[in-house]
């Protein structure tokens, strides 16, 4: 089997049938088990390839990123706060005001245990594994904004879709740009956080203040 056909054939399991197997009723031990499966294998070839280990970022990148990213999240602080307030005005702000324990705990869960899992998913392996198979950087962006937003439709929400596509394209540009996963995660950190913190949380499957 050639190396692009079996790829190929591990893009389509990995991104594609595995999370829309998730909209299947099986037992939920069985999607577990699959998962750490698919998982593990992510992480013995990101070992073999030495991307597990941290790396320091480029200190040319540092000011560009900050730049742009204070840019996107000035705009997403707008946006999300006006959809807030026009959609569920009780929400805005809930959690921190009403439960300022849940809201760090959410920030640190969702930081450390559900940011950097997705990121050396979605960005490091998926960049290293297939990226020399799509010539087009666009295209291929847009296809990992793509599965980024399938990797998310057990939840069954089309906010959630549409928010983790305009997400992954964003982050998807950051590491098509920077090849740093520790850039990327701190960008996909902030943004996430603060969707919890603007009263996003009940609207994405997160804990609320009610």
């Amino acid at each position: 089997m050639s190396s692009t056909l079996a790829r190929g054939l591990e893009l389509l399991f990995l991104f594609v049938l595995l999370p829309i197997s998730f909209l299947f009723n099986y037992h939920i031990l069985i999607k577990v088990g699959i998962t750490l499966v698919g998982f593990i294998y992510i992480l013995l070839h990101l070992r073999r390839s030495g991307l597990l280990k941290f790396k320091k970022p480029n200190k040319l990148n540092w000011k560009p990123f900050w730049k742009e990213t204070i840019i996107k999240l000035a705009i997403i602080i707008i946006v999300t706060s006006l959809y807030v307030f026009w959609i569920a005005p009780d929400k805005l702000f809930s959690v921190l005001l009403k439960k300022p324990g849940l809201w760090l705990m959410i920030l640190f869960i969702y930081t450390f245990l559900s940011v950097w899992p997705q990121e050396i998913i979605y960005r490091t392996f998926f960049y290293d594994r297939y990226e020399a198979l799509l010539k087009n950087k666009w295209l291929f962006i847009f296809i990992n904004a793509i599965l980024f937003s399938l990797a998310h439709i057990f939840l069954r929400s089309f906010l959630v879709q549409l928010l983790t596509f305009v997400g992954g394209l964003l982050f998807a540009f950051t590491y098509q740009r920077t090849k740093s996963t520790t850039l990327v995660s701190i960008e996909h950190a902030i943004y996430g956080n603060w969707l919890f913190t603007v009263g996003m949380g009940d609207m994405l499957a997160f804990p609320g203040a009610d």
